[in-house]
Formats: structure tokens, C-alpha cells, sequence
């Protein structure tokens, strides 16, 4: 059985949206790259029609992928998410214990994923130490750089 993908309903909106896209423009506009690539003549030799080939393969993988995703979608219920302990869809604010500095992060599964942005995913060593833990509970994160401790300041939809 394939694995279930948590999202939220802004990161089902994204899939579905980039699903029709690639379906409805970009294989179009792949289908009239190779056409054109086509008409230069040889094929064993022409590196338009090979990347455009490899283009129209990697659409294809990526609809799939996508398929599966929604497929094995569960969608969180923003209004369901108990604010008393950090689960999948929680914004959590922590106070890293060595800088006193504060952070939020919002707990998202791992295909919504983007740290750079404050979505950290439930699987990573910073989202599943915070998972379960209440307001005020130090959690010690396992991560690559070494221990870390956080505060769990705040947890909110």
C-alpha cells in the first residue's frame, strides 16, 4: 500500500493546480517543441528533439508522481487541530534554549515541506521532536549539527 501524504488544503490546492497545468499547458507545449524539433530533419542527431523528448518524460513522471500523491492524499482539517499539543498542521513558536531566540515553524507533512519559509516537515528531526509535546515542555532535538533544545512557547492554527 502506498503511503499517505498529509497536506494541508493550501498544499492540495498547489498539486491540484500544478496537476492541471501540466496537463493542460505544459504538455501542450511540449507536444508543439517536439513537432517543431521533428521537422529539423535526422532525429539520431538532433539534440532539440532529444531534449524535448527527455522534457515531455520528465511532465509525464511528474503527473504520475502527482496522481499518486493526491491519490493518497488525507487533508488536514485546520479547524480539528488541538492547540494544546504540536501535531501535523500546528504553528509552533519555540525558543531555541542557547540563543534565547524565537522561532515559528508550521508542522506540515513532508511533500509541503519548505524550510525556508517556516514549513518544516513532520519527518524531519526538528518537526517530529516537536510532535506531541505541549506549551512549555523543552524538547531536545537529535538534528545533524548536533543536540538542540527548544521551549515550546506557542501552538496555534
Amino acid at each position: 500500500m502506498a503511503k499517505q501524504v498529509l497536506l494541508t488544503s493550501e498544499g492540495l490546492k498547489k498539486l491540484q493546480d500544478e496537476l492541471e497545468n501540466l496537463k493542460t499547458v505544459r504538455r501542450k507545449e511540449n507536444t508543439a517543441a517536439i513537432k517543431m524539433a521533428r521537422s529539423f530533419g535526422d532525429l539520431s542527431e538532433n539534440s532539440e528533439y532529444d531534449e524535448a523528448r527527455n522534457e515531455q518524460a520528465e511532465i509525464e513522471s511528474r503527473i504520475v508522481e502527482i496522481e499518486n500523491m493526491l491519490n493518497n492524499a488525507k487533508v488536514i482539517d485546520e479547524d480539528n487541530i488541538d492547540t494544546d499539543v504540536v501535531s501535523v498542521g500546528s504553528k509552533v513558536t519555540v525558543m531555541d534554549m542557547e540563543d534565547k531566540e524565537e522561532e515559528e515553524y508550521l508542522i506540515v507533512g513532508s511533500t509541503e515541506a519548505d524550510p525556508m519559509n517556516g514549513k518544516i516537515s513532520d519527518e524531519s528531526p526538528v518537526g517530529s521532536a516537536l510532535l506531541g509535546h505541549k506549551i512549555d515542555e523543552v524538547v531536545i532535538v537529535e538534528a545533524p549539527l548536533g543536540k538542540m533544545e527548544y521551549k515550546i512557547v506557542k501552538i496555534s492554527r
